[in-house]
């Protein structure tokens, strides 16, 4: 008796879709395994990622010390993570023919500095395994599959249908369609919450003429804190830059992004300070500015500025604090001193809107992950219907993590599809 082969179908062709797809295609070389992408060039986003290099992952191989760097999701990819990790990424482009290099941050890339090694790597990957990819095959509605006659052993399966009108049926279904309204909407046709997505990673505006024409100045350390009436503080220590249209640098992204549905809802208008000394307390630092007051009593509090700053940003901050350029630290009073040191450690800025990150646009939002069996991936509400990468409700901060999350979600649902 010839029993059919296991039907796959893996909707959108993006990391988490391919990692899938090639993951259940070698774990089961009979199953049916077919991936169907909406545009006519697949992997778009590692194309772009990194600058064009494709951050693949990040060298952090704890999975306690990995979730910390999730705004959403964390808690969930716990175990996940102690079953894919970075280290396991590594291995499989190694294995693959792309090993990769880890810079002094953290970041991993592929040795070439070329997104295009990634993408020809799981290009030539899923068709070596056996992979049917299909591009510029939008999908526009899934339905479960109700036949008069079940086949023995199987699951209803679902009837997937293209934008053509054709209908694809398969046995199981994993959607990897990124944050793709389609995807949500198929997601929620089926049964499954949503939440809603919005906005992560991005730089702010602020409307300061005097600030953005620093432009290009850095800062190694600074802490910034949104101060959101009736909410808990969020903050973030980390590097600065400052831009031609306000505030960018590891710091703001990953403010943005534990920050992202906050500043949503306060359409992206909100009170920000600045702490741009966080390794000393307050006191420490007017200990430091009454030490050069001392010692430099005749010279121009502009030139001498006994903190560790950017030369053209002290003399920003000195004039936030009313303090003129030929101003000298013998005539500094208590009361300019008070705020001088104010200037320094909590300076009051207005977020006036957000800026786009590069092109690496991260979306927080999507299936709820109480609905998801994070061991299998496997939806709690549709036997069958799996789930990968950004779709999910997860979200991580900028060097790798968001490909992290794609690989180690995709490669449990390619494993699981098969059971």
């Amino acid at each position: 008796m010839n029993v059919e082969p296991l039907r796959v179908v893996v909707v959108g062709g993006g990391a988490a879709g391919f990692f899938a797809a090639i993951t259940a295609a070698q774990a089961n070389p009979h199953a049916q395994v077919t991936l169907l992408e909406a545009s006519r060039q697949p992997l778009a986003k590692v194309r772009i990622s990194g600058g064009g290099r494709c951050n693949v992952t990040h060298a952090c191989f704890e999975p306690s010390g990995l979730i910390q760097n999730y705004p959403r999701g964390g808690k969930a990819l716990l175990g996940a993570f102690s079953r894919f990790q970075a280290k396991d990424t590594i291995t499989w482009f190694a294995t693959h023919g792309v090993p990769l290099k880890t810079e002094a941050d953290g970041r991993m890339f592929p040795i070439t500095n070329n997104s295009e090694t990634v993408v020809n790597c799981l290009m030539d990957t899923a068709l070596s395994s056996g992979v049917k990819v299909h591009t510029g095959t939008p999908v526009v509605q899934v339905k479960i599959h109700s036949s008069p006659l079940p086949v023995e052993g199987k699951q209803g399966g679902f009837d997937v249908v293209l934008k053509s009108g054709e209908k694809w049926y398969c046995d199981r279904l994993l959607l990897a369609t990124g944050s793709n309204p389609i995807g949500y909407k198929i997601a929620q046709e089926l049964g499954h919450t949503i939440e809603p997505p919005v906005p992560s990673l991005f730089t702010f505006n602020i409307k300061d003429e005097k600030l953005r024409a620093l432009a290009g100045v850095s800062v190694d350390s600074v802490r910034l804190r949104l101060t959101v009436p009736e909410k808990p503080q969020i903050e973030q220590t980390g590097p600065l830059l400052i831009t031609h249209w306000g505030l960018s640098g590891p710091v703001v992204l990953k403010l943005s992004a534990w920050g992202a549905r906050v500043l949503h809802s306060r359409n992206y208008q909100t009170p920000l300070l600045i702490n741009w000394l966080p390794h000393l307390k307050q006191e420490q630092v007017r200990q430091k500015l009454l030490t050069v007051k001392n010692e430099w009593a005749k010279r121009p509090i502009s030139l001498h500025r006994g903190v560790d700053l950017p030369h053209r940003l002290w003399q920003y901050i000195i004039s936030r604090a009313g303090i003129t350029p030929e101003d000298r630290w013998a005539e500094l009073s208590n009361k300019t001193l008070n705020q001088l040191v104010q200037e320094l450690t909590q300076a009051q800025f207005f977020i006036s809107g957000k800026g786009v990150f590069k092109e690496e646009f991260v979306t927080c939002g999507g299936v709820n992950l109480k609905e998801v069996n994070f061991k299998t991936m496997e939806s709690k509400i549709v036997p069958g219907l799996y789930f990968a990468g950004e779709i999910l409700d997860i979200d991580g901060v900028t060097g790798g993590f968001n490909f992290q999350s794609a690989w180690t979600t995709a490669y449990l649902g390619g494993l699981s599809v098969n059971s």
